[in-house]
């Protein structure tokens, strides 16, 4: 079946037309991954598209979709798009309250959900939701008796007397610039958003993203992480549906380490914390190498970052470092690869929050470039990228193809494309706000090198202004002091202050290392002398660069580490200042009681 505007949806069935048997989706079974084909993906596509039409959702409609990563949650985020309407994942982590409000901000009539845990949070606040009228729940999730409640199966069943030419009628009638999706931020100050992205906004990041990474057929990823982000959606299903790759859905976050390694990827994405979780785990592996054996990998990391310095230049290693280069992955990089699940990882990302450069020139040393992007749900993901073959470690690459971005005199990003959002759902002035001229403000500050490459300095919003009226960026302060063992968090603070501040949350098994302790709480932990000297000196070192007005003075060492469940991180997990801030109120005035101009 063919239709005349280009769509995700219409290159769904496309695909399915031309690769019917081609993997889409592969499913952890019964301890196997088993794969779903274009044509079957296609065809559920097809009846749940039907059946929300049945159920009388007319173009414009919304369904909000509630779980973990399955095949179940992309046929229903595609199917929606089929049938005219708007889908708008929730993160699992959000509270019941937190559910209510995307729910009936969005006026969503369905609601796909995961498990009772899940239908649980809708059930709590059903007082809060008019609007309700179907809760689906995917497969093998337990029956639920409850009148609001039907089983997927059941669902799919609804569209039956809705004929083929209807639902293929709707997604021709689909409007390049016409809704296809919310995303709702994840918001680190106040309610979420939600960020309205066209058809057109899809299918250009999806086409960009393809071209950006050589996208094929042949191409899998694991789909992990949250697919309410545009990331994840534009790696698990507008790209994936778009170059016709295949699907590997992990098992649950827990798993991740042990699909990563059954799927072996050929392209990956990870937040800066999944890339630190990977340098710790790999770092604290080379550490217990001895002897010969320590000697050839240190040899062979050598060689590695000789070798990847040429090909981010856009060369290839030849001559005698081509010969020690291939050498040295036969010797360690093949099966160190293999054993992170990396061994057929073409390209690596990593984007949604900044990433220590020295974290990606370790796995550059480790013969894997991670090429850091920057963007934003406002402009469906992608504003500049560090290409394989043109990347500058430290910065965010240079601005993609067909858009333009350009500093304001502040220093803001601003943006303008065919990848800019649409605007806010229901919130025009926050539109009027972020949307100027055509031009997306970004809310981030930065600069651009003379190769094009761009760095972010900061954001708008997190600048410091001291007492002293000097604005300074706390990002680059924090990442500096993240590089030093023990500390796995910092954030500074000093917003109207004397001087600058830290809380310093504590890495474990540094800590516990240095304290002679391993698995101690890092409430005991923190009132180690080594390491609180080893803070201290790392907050020297760091302070050694910076200007004297920049210098953290005194630091506090936090008892618990920041998490989604206390509120301090959001579900991608960046840091909510504020609660932060409010959490550590009395723990901050300490550290100025009695101050004395910086």
């Amino acid at each position: 079946m063919t239709t005349p505007n280009d769509t995700i949806p219409s290159r769904l069935f496309k695909q399915a037309e031309r690769r019917p048997d081609a993997p889409a989706h592969h499913i952890k079974s019964g301890g196997v991954y088993r794969p779903k084909s274009y044509r079957e993906l296609a065809d559920e596509v097809k009846r749940l598209g039907k059946a929300m039409i049945a159920l009388g959702q007319k173009p414009g409609f919304t369904v909000c979709i509630l779980g973990f990563n399955r095949s179940e949650w992309v046929a229903f985020d595609v199917a929606a798009m089929a049938a005219g309407g708007a889908p708008a994942g929730i993160y699992t982590t959000c509270s019941p309250e937190e559910v209510a409000y995307i729910v009936h901000h969005a006026e969503s009539e369905i609601v796909l959900v995961e498990n009772a845990s899940q239908w649980a949070k809708i059930e709590k606040m059903l007082g809060e939701l008019p609007h309700l009228k179907q809760v689906v729940t995917m497969r093998d999730a337990p029956h639920i008796d409850h009148p609001l409640v039907v089983s997927y199966e059941a669902f799919l069943d609804k569209g039956k007397d809705v004929s083929d030419a209807d639902f293929f009628a709707r997604i021709a009638a689909l409007e390049p610039q016409g809704l296809a999706t919310l995303i709702y931020t994840s918001g680190t100050t106040g309610p979420p958003k939600g960020v309205m992205l066209s058809h057109q906004n899809l299918v250009w990041t999806s086409d960009t993203s393809q071209t950006l990474v050589g996208g094929t057929a042949q191409d899998c990823v694991l789909s992990y992480l949250p697919l309410s982000h545009i990331a994840e959606q534009i790696f698990s299903i507008h790209g994936s549906i778009t170059m016709g790759g295949a699907v590997y859905f992990a098992e649950n976050i827990d798993k991740v380490p042990d699909n990563l390694k059954e799927v072996q990827p050929t392209l990956f994405f990870g937040v800066p914390r999944i890339w630190e979780k990977f340098h710790a785990g790999v770092q604290g592996k080379l550490k217990e190498a001895t002897g010969a054996k320590k000697a050839l990998v240190e040899w062979a990391m050598d060689i590695a970052r000789e070798a990847t310095a040429v090909k981010m230049r856009g060369g290839q290693p030849a001559g005698a470092l081509g010969l020690q280069y291939k050498l040295a992955q036969k010797l360690v990089f093949t099966k160190l690869k293999s054993a992170i699940g990396m061994s057929r990882a073409r390209t690596c990302v990593c984007g949604a929050a900044p990433v220590s450069k020295e974290i990606l020139e370790f796995f550059a040393s480790l013969d894997i470039i991670v090429s850091e992007v920057y963007g934003q749900s406002e402009d469906t993901g992608p504003t500049t990228f560090n290409r394989t073959n043109k990347t500058k470690l430290g910065t965010v690459g240079t601005t993609l193809d067909g858009i333009e971005v350009k500093i304001a005199e502040d220093g803001e990003i601003l943006v303008k494309g065919p990848n800019v959002f649409l605007g806010y759902y229901k919130e025009p002035q926050a539109t009027a706000d972020t949307l100027v001229d055509g031009w997306l403000h970004s809310g981030d500050l930065g600069q651009f090198d003379k190769d094009g490459f761009l760095s972010i300095t900061g954001r708008k919003k997190e600048i410091i202004i001291t007492a002293g009226g000097k604005n300074i960026a706390p990002k680059n302060i924090e990442a500096a002091l993240k590089n030093h063992p023990p500390i796995a968090e910092a954030v500074v603070i000093g917003d109207r202050r004397k001087y600058l501040t830290a809380l310093v949350v504590l890495d474990p098994a540094a800590a516990g290392e240095l304290a002679g302790a391993p698995g101690a709480d890092l409430a005991k932990l923190r009132e180690d002398p080594a390491v609180v000297a080893a803070v201290q000196k790392a907050v020297d070192s760091v302070n050694s660069t910076l200007a004297r007005v920049e210098t953290v003075k005194k630091f506090h060492i936090t008892d618990r580490p920041f998490t989604i469940e206390n509120g301090e991180l959001t579900p991608t997990l960046k840091l909510k200042r504020r609660v932060v801030y409010d959490r550590y109120a009395r723990e901050i005035d300490r550290m100025y009681e009695g101050a004395q101009d910086a």
